[in-house]
């Protein structure tokens, strides 16, 4: 498979961010976010880089995360959180929306976006969300390398982080399988892998980083194994921590006992004290940016 790529592309300051922040062995830590204004508020809270999260952009349509929408949809709401911080955005690109073609384009098109880092997992097309209890099966492991290497000969920026997935622990395999399949990502060109699990404890994800000798940045999202902090991941060795999906379950909650309340009493005088003012909604789309540029 020949690409054509263009030889004359600009750096990206936000990925070179992300790549150095590996290099250094700084842990980085990571919300999901869906859209503009829910990146905005992780960066506002401190957060190093978003997580454009295939979860929250599907449920944000109103689908579930079983590769139902394109890779359009997926990189409009990535887009759009690039255009809105200023801080690093890693994609969650499924499985690069289908094959080696697939994949390579999708890396054209996300690195065209500006996007830092584009993530790939090593499920079979289309993919069903992790935690669903059934329907996870994986690609050989030769296969996924070759997926990789597609993505990889289409990238044009060396500062552009490409991500490997494995769901080997996802889909009942053991520690082994999920070294083997990372030392062969890594090999087959990706900066960095990630080692999902959904266990209710970290012990999977622990017994990966003792085997794994730091040969690659990892990449954890401890959605079930809460309780593994961020000093226990740095102190495991891992790279980077994803909340990928914490700020939009918080979303949906608030706005669940908000509406309730206002249809049991008629009224907002009660939540008023406990929501966001329009003064803090027009803060946050930046009105004073715009109306100065207006002025």
């Amino acid at each position: 498979m020949t690409i054509t790529t263009s030889s004359h592309v600009s750096t990206s300051p936000r990925a070179l961010v992300l790549r150095e922040a590996f290099e250094q062995g700084r842990l980085i830590k990571v919300a999901g976010a869906h859209d503009g204004l829910s990146g905005r508020l992780a960066e506002e809270a401190g957060f190093d880089a978003l997580w454009a999260s295939g979860l929250e952009i599907s449920a944000a349509h109103g689908l579930p995360d079983v590769s139902l929408l394109g890779m359009s949809e997926y990189l409009s709401g990535a887009s759009a959180m690039q255009q809105a911080v200023s801080i690093p955005v890693v994609a969650d690109c499924d499985t690069g929306f289908g094959g080696d073609l697939n994949a390579a384009y999708t890396m054209m098109r996300y690195e065209g976006a500006g996007i830092a880092g584009v993530c790939i997992e090593d499920k079979i097309f289309p993919k069903r969300n992790s935690f669903l209890d059934n329907g996870q099966v994986l690609l050989e492991a030769d296969e996924f390398g070759r997926k990789l290497e597609a993505a990889k000969r289409a990238q044009t920026r060396d500062e552009t982080v490409l991500i490997a997935r494995t769901e080997a622990f996802i889909a009942g395999m053991g520690v082994e399988e999920a070294l083997s399949r990372c030392h062969q990502y890594v090999d087959a060109g990706a900066d960095a892998v990630l080692v999902h699990s959904k266990l209710a404890e970290a012990s999977e994800v622990i017994s990966f980083m003792r085997e794994w000798n730091h040969r690659a940045p990892v990449v954890v999202v401890p959605t079930t194994y809460s309780a593994f902090s961020v000093q226990e991941a740095q102190a495991a060795g891992v790279s980077m921590v994803i909340y990928a999906n914490q700020g939009m379950r918080a979303s949906v909650r608030a706005v669940r006992d908000t509406w309730a309340t206002v249809i049991a009493e008629g009224s907002t005088a009660s939540v008023e004290p406990h929501i966001a003012t329009v003064k803090d909604i027009f803060s946050l789309s930046g009105i004073d940016e715009w109306l100065g540029d207006d002025k």
